[in-house]
């Protein structure tokens, strides 16, 4: 194995995203109460709130909802102080001052809804089940995407997930990363596999179609922190960690073909990092094709980042059960792979 940053006596299996590394689920981004439809409440500014910002004196007027979907109606145009719109929620606020608000429904408020969508399941039980996720499906609702999301279809699939916080997803994947996620259905087993993965106890290993040949050894271990990229703030970097804020992140490279154009290699993640295999890769010469982001670029009829999460294995966390299941290759990767002469599939199904 070709080291690269490496801790040499360093042992143990891949590391899936630990719920930490989630979006943490507090009362910003929780449900909102219903709103069947507009309301709207007023009232003066009192002396006690005069020369607060416009945001911290409508929690006074509407405590039942949270500062975040308040920010959003203000940012909507929602908002009147003194009989003018204001959009800005940093505005000072005046004693006297009549403050309007129209109380409706917008997209964040809205994003923890069930959407029945279909969904590809590989595993179900009482407790826990496996989706091979599609490219373009997003995991969890974010800016731009409040709808249409994993989440969503998980919470009009079982009646249990609304009870479940991010309805029992523990991990996730790239919008446009294809493959293997666990979903837990009940909070028991939630909190179990989410120790499985802080244990290390949870295999995730991904297949990654790279530019240029690979010209490294057989294996690679990347150990390498990864952190917010100071250029360009939407991607991540490998960082010094004496310099700049990150995480040690550690990922296991196998090639598994080689040819002039690109190369297939299988990666095993120690660790969850943001867009960490991604980045490792990047960090080695070899960004993935289509991976705009961080430098790939679209090729053998790709245009979405090459990467799919080929199989995941873990111990079932009520029964004991040792299980295993892999998810075969999109159609797009295949005939990617098939355009630019590589074969891992005999590979594959060796290591199976």
């Amino acid at each position: 194995m070709t080291p690269v940053g490496i801790k040499r006596d360093f042992t143990g299996e891949p590391e899936p995203l630990a719920a930490p590394e989630l979006p943490d689920l507090g009362d910003e981004d929780a449900a909102e109460p219903a709103l069947a439809e507009a309301e709207w409440r007023q009232s003066p500014v009192a002396v006690a709130q005069h020369g607060e910002r416009l945001d911290r004196a409508l929690a006074l007027l509407v405590p039942e909802f949270s500062r975040s979907y308040l920010q959003q109606l203000i940012e909507a145009g929602a908002v009147q102080l003194g009989g003018r719109e204001q959009r800005k929620t940093s505005t000072k606020v005046k004693v006297g001052d009549v403050l309007r608000i129209e109380l409706r429904p917008t997209p964040q408020s809205q994003a923890f809804s069930p959407e029945p969508m279909a969904l590809e399941v590989v595993h179900e039980d009482a407790h826990l089940m496996v989706i091979n996720k599609p490219a373009g499906l997003v995991v969890h609702p974010a800016p731009g995407h409040w709808s249409g999301t994993l989440l969503n279809g998980l919470l009009a699939h079982h009646e249990g997930a609304r009870m479940l916080p991010r309805a029992g997803i523990v991990h996730r994947l790239d919008k446009d990363t294809t493959g293997l996620m666990v979903v837990a259905k009940t909070r028991a087993v939630m909190d179990a596999l989410v120790a499985l993965i802080a244990a290390r106890e949870v295999r995730r290993e991904y297949i990654a179609l790279a530019h240029k040949p690979w010209q490294l050894g057989p294996t690679v271990r990347v150990e390498q922190a990864i952190g917010r990229d100071p250029r360009q703030r939407v991607r991540m970097a490998v960082v010094d960690l004496a310099h700049q804020m990150g995480k040690p992140a550690l990922t296991d490279f196998r090639v598994l073909d080689s040819q002039p154009q690109a190369c297939l290699v299988h990666c095993k993640l120690h660790t969850g990092r943001t867009h960490q295999i991604r980045v490792h890769l990047l960090h080695l010469g070899h960004p993935l094709l289509a991976d705009e982001l961080y430098g790939g670029k679209p090729l053998a009829g790709l245009e979405r980042q090459a990467l799919h999460a080929w199989r995941l294995s873990l111990t079932h966390p009520v029964t004991g059960q040792a299980l295993s299941w892999r998810a075969p290759l999109p159609p797009e990767l295949r005939l990617a792979l098939s355009s630019l002469g590589l074969n891992g599939g005999a590979e594959l199904e060796l290591n199976s």
